[in-house]
């Protein structure tokens, strides 16, 4: 089955759809760019560019969460048994998303991706598929509005049935005024025991002087507001839950051998499960 995109756009909610402008930076465009992708305009690679001055292993770096988000739902597929993913601020599609790693070990694996960002949508609608025994879908929405993100969901997922759920360079994003840590409760709430949640954070720990200089020039790019936590910091998102080794950790330390690069350590990662 194909994916279905569903209208929920408004501009006056906090997960309505946000104007497409080409001259404004986009974290997701950006983010293309640093990967390697062709989904970007010349203000995503002005700014992205400046960006990586600041911390010029940043290119590096998103290649390197790309390898983990295939490693980390290959393995709870294929060695953890779960057959539903809830992929939160996916990004632009490129080769191997979710759904098809996940699909590739089980054929009925169900897949829904949220994302706020307008470039998003308009590739979900033209590349997420699905094997005829799986679903895919894509919901129009910000991390912030989590209800409507969790009602669309269980429309694809059976949100009796453990879920993983994968935050991957997007909770560095919301600011500690929107409370991210009662965000992530929330969604951990909506799901059972045997569920997953999966983590890629920005440091503010790990080289502090780079990172401060990156988050001041990302922070004036006009894309998106970063804030970058400590290590500590971002295992309070897993309070309560059981770690998997080698736990809170650099991308370096979960990487399969082989492909972890120089700049590997200079994100955070962690996986867990609900008791």
């Amino acid at each position: 089955m194909t994916s279905r995109v569903p209208d929920i756009a408004d501009d006056n909610q906090p997960g309505g759809q946000r104007g497409f402008d080409p001259s404004v930076p986009s974290p997701a465009r950006m983010w293309n760019y640093w990967v390697g992708g062709k989904d970007h305009f010349a203000a995503d690679r002005d700014a992205a560019s400046r960006i990586a001055e600041a911390m010029p292993g940043l290119p590096l770096v998103a290649r390197s969460v790309r390898k983990f988000l295939i490693a980390a739902v290959h393995t709870l597929a294929a060695e953890y048994g779960i057959r539903q993913f809830l992929d939160i601020g996916t990004g632009l599609p490129t080769a191997d998303n979710t759904h098809e790693v996940a699909q590739g070990v089980a054929p009925e694996s169900r897949i829904v991706y949220a994302d706020y960002d307008p470039s998003v949508l308009a590739h979900a609608r033209a590349l997420l598929t699905s094997t005829p025994e799986g679903r895919t879908d894509y919901i129009e929405a910000d991390l912030r509005d989590t209800r409507t993100i969790l009602e669309t969901a269980a429309k694809t997922l059976d949100l009796s049935k453990p879920v993983a759920i994968l935050l991957l360079a997007v909770l560095h994003f919301i600011p500690d005024e929107d409370d991210p840590y009662g965000i992530v409760r929330t969604l951990l709430d909506a799901v059972p025991s045997g569920s997953y949640l999966v983590i890629v954070h920005a440091p503010s720990d790990l080289d502090p002087e780079e990172m401060a200089e990156q988050t001041r020039r990302y922070n004036a790019s006009g894309a998106e507001r970063m804030r970058p936590r400590s290590r500590e910091e971002i295992s309070r998102f897993f309070d309560g839950l059981e770690l998997i080794a080698p736990g809170v950790a650099p991308l370096s330390d979960w990487l399969p051998p082989g492909q972890a690069n120089i700049a590997s350590g200079k994100g955070i990662a962690g996986i867990a499960r609900k008791p």
